[in-house]
C-alpha cells in the first residue's frame, strides 16, 4: 500500500474533520498527505519555532511570493529561490540593483513577479533597518498571542487574527510590502507563533511553544 494516503484506520468522525492517517500511522491534514514533498515538510518543518533573522526573512519572503499561488510550487522553488536570492542573507539582497532585477526576472526557477521582487529586495532593506529597534525576529515574535486557536476541523483554521492584522500594519509602517494580515498570519503558523495543527494531527503540540490542548 501506498504510504502517502491511508484512511483504512482513520475513524469516521477523523476522516471528516480532514485527516489522513499514513503508513506510518501519523494523522495528518490532507494537503500533508497526498505529496511526500508536503509531507515531509508538513513533519519536519512547518509550525516549529524560527527565531532568526535569515530564517525569518526567508519564510515572509516565500509567504510573499507564494500570495495567489500553491504553497507547493513555492516550496518545490525554494532551492532555486535559495540560490536566486543570496541564501536570504538580508544584507546582500538589500543590496540587489537593477541588475539583479533583471537576473531574476530571466530566472525561470522562481517565480518571476517584478512586484515581488522588487517587494522582497525591499523588505531586506527593512529588515536591516529593523536592527537598530531590536530586529526582525523580536518585532515578530512580540505579536504572538495569548491564545492559539484549536482547530477540530479544516473548516475551523483561520486565515487571519487580529495579531496578523496588528503585525501586516505594523511591518508596513517600517516599510515592508506585499505583508497582508493573510500573508502574515501564514508566516506565524509557519514559524510558530500560533499553532493551527489540527486537534487530531501527531503535531499538534509539538512546538514547544503551545501545549496539545
Amino acid at each position: 500500500m501506498s504510504d502517502e494516503t491511508r484512511t483504512v484506520d482513520l475513524t469516521t468522525d477523523a476522516r471528516d474533520v480532514g485527516l489522513v492517517v499514513g503508513e506510518d500511522g501519523l494523522a495528518r491534514p490532507v494537503w500533508a498527505s497526498k505529496d511526500l514533498m508536503l509531507r515531509e515538510y508538513y513533519d519536519g518543518e512547518w509550525g516549529l519555532p524560527v527565531r532568526d533573522e535569515r530564517g525569518l526573512f526567508e519564510r515572509l519572503s516565500l509567504e510573499s511570493f507564494q500570495s495567489g499561488l500553491s504553497w507547493a510550487i513555492i516550496l518545490r522553488k525554494r532551492p532555486a529561490f535559495r540560490l536566486a536570492f543570496a541564501d536570504f542573507d538580508p544584507d546582500a539582497v538589500a543590496a540587489f540593483d537593477d541588475g539583479d532585477v533583471e537576473r531574476l526576472l530571466g530566472d525561470a526557477g522562481i517565480v518571476r513577479n517584478r512586484a515581488k521582487i522588487l517587494a522582497t529586495i525591499g523588505n531586506a532593506r527593512a529588515t536591516v533597518a529593523l536592527r537598530g529597534e531590536g530586529g526582525l525576529a523580536e518585532f515578530i515574535w512580540s505579536f504572538q498571542p495569548e491564545t492559539t486557536p484549536q482547530p477540530r476541523t479544516l473548516d475551523e483554521i483561520p486565515s487571519r487574527s487580529p495579531e496578523s492584522v496588528a503585525a501586516a500594519k505594523a511591518l508596513r509602517s517600517k516599510g515592508f510590502s506585499f505583508v497582508g494580515p493573510t500573508t502574515v498570519f501564514a508566516l506565524m503558523e509557519a514559524v510558530g507563533i500560533v499553532d493551527t495543527h489540527l486537534l487530531g494531527s501527531h503535531r499538534r503540540g509539538t512546538s514547544g511553544v503551545w501545549s496539545a490542548g
